[in-house]
């Protein structure tokens, strides 16, 4: 794949970056398809545009302050710097963790079920990664080391493993896997659970390709992260299937 131009357009002397068409195409496309899929777990359309419209500006917020609080030596001091996310820098950690927690909260305060909420969240997250992910190429990240595979993807005059491309199939599969789980639901949870254990896997395997992982000292982030989220979502996958038998 050749090295792209990160530009999509200009307007008025403002670059409109491919990163951002990328990522915004993706919750657009997340929230079309929680938003037709809502009556299916007893909710309105309209109740889900009120979640939206909350949820993803403090997912947006948590998967940048994540990101930041992981290379502070690189924002530190700097507020600008911090702010500009034109030029990627937005960890997808982060925004789940913040984003599903708001989602959780207003379910308490609105008396919904949360994970009825989360199983009907998270195919249309996996889809939203899919696409966005698409936004790593055109700035260049999120790639892995160098390779001489066909589909490696060329900057500036060496050939590396395309990692973006790598989750971007996972996360369109997930999706297809997670509608069908969520269509034949078994329990409150399982599809939450299942996105947890699933995308978590090829992530510990995708991320042994980075070369751009966040760190905790020697090791990368994204993997330690991954790991504790698989045990914990399969432990408490287990206990509520068995419930669901009896």
């Amino acid at each position: 794949m050749p090295q792209p131009n990160p530009i999509a357009f200009t307007i008025f002397g403002t670059d409109i970056m491919w990163y951002a068409i990328c990522v915004t195409l993706g919750i657009v496309t997340a929230a079309i398809i929680v938003y037709w899929r809502a009556p299916k777990h007893g909710m309105t359309g309209d109740q889900m545009l009120t979640y939206i419209v909350i949820c993803v500006p403090v997912g947006i917020i948590g998967a940048r302050a994540y990101y930041v609080l992981f290379n502070w030596s690189w924002y530190a001091g700097d507020i600008v710097r911090i702010l500009n996310i034109r030029e990627g820098g937005l960890a997808i950690h982060g925004g789940l963790i913040l984003g599903l927690c708001c989602g959780a909260f207003l379910c308490r305060l609105r008396r919904n079920r949360p994970l009825d909420l989360l199983d009907l969240c998270m195919p249309a997250i996996a889809l939203a990664q899919s696409i966005g992910r698409w936004g790593n190429y055109f700035n260049s990240e999120a790639h892995g080391g160098p390779t001489d595979l066909p589909w490696g993807v060329f900057i500036d005059g060496q050939t590396y493993h395309p990692t973006f491309l790598y989750e971007s199939i996972w996360c369109l599969i997930l999706f297809f896997v997670l509608l069908y789980v969520d269509n034949h639901r078994k329990f409150e949870g399982q599809v939450l659970l299942l996105y947890g254990i699933l995308y978590s896997c090829e992530r510990i395997l995708v991320e042994a390709l980075r070369t751009d992982s966040l760190m905790i000292g020697s090791l990368k982030q994204a993997q330690v992260f991954s790991i504790t989220v698989v045990v914990v979502c399969t432990i408490f996958y287990v206990i509520l299937n068995k419930k669901s038998k009896k």
